[in-house]
């Protein structure tokens, strides 16, 4: 699960700079299956706020019904969900040891 972030993350930060219009569609794809499969983690360890900010995040990001927020807004989301990502890949990490 924390490469998944970590991954994730990755890609969200990747979407600062001018990609082809295609990157960000398959990044609405891959966020929606990553934030998904996260939420449904957090769920199953008992964790509900975490979890339905996930999958609230696979909501917000999900190719289907585009939510437009232009450029600037969608950067600063994906900022803040990146380092949200960070920040969760490397609190499990020192737990776990």
């Amino acid at each position: 699960m924390k490469a998944l972030k970590i991954i994730l993350a990755l890609l969200l930060l990747l979407c600062l700079m001018h990609m082809p219009y295609g990157y960000y569609q398959l990044i609405r794809w891959a966020a929606l299956v990553g934030f998904a499969i996260i939420g449904h983690d957090y769920y199953q360890k008992k964790k509900i706020p975490l979890s339905f900010i996930f999958f609230g995040l696979a909501l917000l990001f999900q190719p289907l019904v585009k939510i437009a927020l232009g450029r600037t807004i969608w950067n600063i989301v994906d900022v803040v969900t990146a380092v949200l990502l960070i920040i969760l890949a490397f609190v499990g990490i020192s737990k776990s040891k």
